[in-house]
């Protein structure tokens, strides 16, 4: 990973490239002045002939002249700039600064609260790059963010941004692997190379069916790679408050025997985010050494079209006892969360999270980059709100309609597995709100922005990592109001 550091004044470092922030109208951010002065007059011109103003996400490079850097890039910053305003710009600054070994920049000395925090995480978010499979990968030289001005204090905000950005760089990782090289057994084994302080518990389909997960198992029946359930516990010493945080990891969605049309499987290899999500969130929460105990559950599993593959009109009992009727094996996340929910509320935590790439309603109601929150309590509701207001995720809280559980009444189960054609999002939700009893919960449907078609900012092409950043933050708020 890019290492990040706080740096001297202005012009008393080397580096390949400097950045410096515009605002709207030409409005010179801090350093932006001094380093145009510096340029000469015709500076004025080349920006006008680039239209350059300053506009939010504006980016022009020019030659460093007799500066000692070799490179200088203006960005803009707008006229209404705040925190996620700021983290986005940096992300633009990441994806465009690949080529260039050291970068310097005064975007850290914008007059906002968190700047540092805000720079780091949306550079190191923009840098990222998903190689692996490339026989010739692009070159990325950049090694180095130095952070121009930065006080010395402000070494915690790296840090904080810096184990974020992993987080957000595991998930990202997982959700871009092949399915071929992520079954549930591969997957489930990358849970032990987390932090060291998380302890790591797999449960085998043998051992599931002794437990009764019977969601896990129904969803896994079809696929010749079998499923596994993780369990991650961070409990350090002394801590009170406590979080649970529960991720569909389905590694390939065919859709069962109600197939997918070929189309639509070409992203499912994603179907897995959630469970991702809450590895890099988990990871982050020990990084950081939050005191605050957290359980995190990822049932994982194949949802193929095998012989001994589950069939419409089957029934399987849940962990902890509910009968559910599938009447569609293409919604089969749900089926899994109830098993991994049901493992939740045992923990008694003050909180449980799921998230998931559940429902394409989710993704039609709400576009391709807000999640959607669902939640049984008002409390609960504002808490992750928050987190991700704080975050920079954009979400928005939907109705869990309590008229529309009747959708889902089975004439031989306790439940059946989907609802209605219209409001297939809280249906589903309310599917999932049955699993959790008493405890507060927040449900995430994460389906459009989980994954990005194209890179724009910080959020790059393919996994986005979404959920991680709220869900640290989450943790963070609960740990410190206790």
């Amino acid at each position: 990973m890019i290492e990040v550091v706080s740096s001297g004044p202005l012009f008393e470092s080397e580096a390949d490239l400097l950045v410096v922030p515009v605002f709207a109208d030409l409005t010179w951010g801090p350093g932006a002045e001094e380093t145009a002065d510096r340029l000469g007059p015709w500076l004025d011109d080349f920006l006008a002939a680039r239209e350059f103003t300053g506009k939010v996400g504006q980016l022009v490079a020019v030659p460093g002249g007799d500066l000692p850097y070799s490179e200088v890039a203006f960005v803009g910053l707008g006229d209404d700039t705040d925190a996620e305003v700021l983290r986005r710009a940096s992300g633009t600054v990441g994806r465009f600064a690949a080529p260039y070994g050291t970068v310097a920049s005064t975007l850290g000395q914008v007059d906002i609260d968190g700047a540092i925090e805000a720079v780091t995480v949306g550079y190191l978010l923009g840098s990222y790059r998903f190689d692996e499979y490339r026989s010739e990968p692009k070159d990325t030289s950049n090694d180095r963010l130095e952070l121009i001005g930065a006080p010395a204090e402000a070494s915690d905000a790296i840090g904080r941004a810096t184990a974020v950005a992993r987080g957000v760089f595991l998930a990202r990782d997982l959700v871009n692997q092949p399915a071929v090289d992520k079954a549930p057994e591969v997957l489930a084994a990358r849970a032990l190379t987390l932090n060291d302080r998380i302890d790591v518990e797999i449960v085998d389909e043998i051992e599931a069916a002794e437990r009764g997960y019977g969601g896990l198992l129904a969803v896994g029946a079809g696929a010749t790679n079998p499923p596994r359930m993780v369990i991650l516990r961070y409990e350090p010493e002394g801590a009170d408050a406590s979080l649970a945080l529960v991720g569909k990891g389905i590694v390939f969605d065919s859709g069962g025997l109600s197939l997918k049309p070929a189309a639509m499987m070409e992203a499912m290899k994603t179907d897995m985010a959630g469970a991702a999500s809450v590895y890099g969130a988990v990871q982050a929460i020990a990084d950081l050494e939050l005191p605050i105990r957290v359980l995190g559950v990822a049932p994982l599993s194949e949802n193929m079209t095998g012989g001994a593959a589950t069939r419409p009109g089957d029934v399987f009992t849940a962990y902890r006892g509910t009968t559910v009727e599938v009447l569609n094996t293409d919604a089969e996340g749900r089926l899994v969360l109830a098993d991994g929910l049901g493992i939740a509320v045992e923990y008694e935590p003050d909180l449980i999270v799921d998230i998931a790439t559940l429902t394409g309603a989710a993704k039609i109601s709400l576009g391709p980059t807000i999640g959607a929150i669902f939640g049984n309590g008002d409390d609960a509701i504002a808490a992750v709100e928050s987190a991700a207001r704080f975050s920079g995720e954009p979400m928005w809280t939907m109705p869990l309609e309590p008229s529309y559980r009747s959708a889902l009444k089975s004439p031989i189960a306790d439940l059946k597995n989907i609802g209605d054609r219209y409001g297939g999002a809280i249906t589903a939700a309310l599917f999932l709100s049955e699993f959790v009893d008493e405890v507060p919960w927040v449900h995430l449907d994460v389906a459009g922005p989980a994954r990005a078609d194209k890179a724009d900012a910080y959020v790059s092409a393919g996994g986005t990592g979404f959920g991680v950043r709220t869900m640290v933050e989450l943790a963070r708020q609960m740990a410190t109001k206790v």
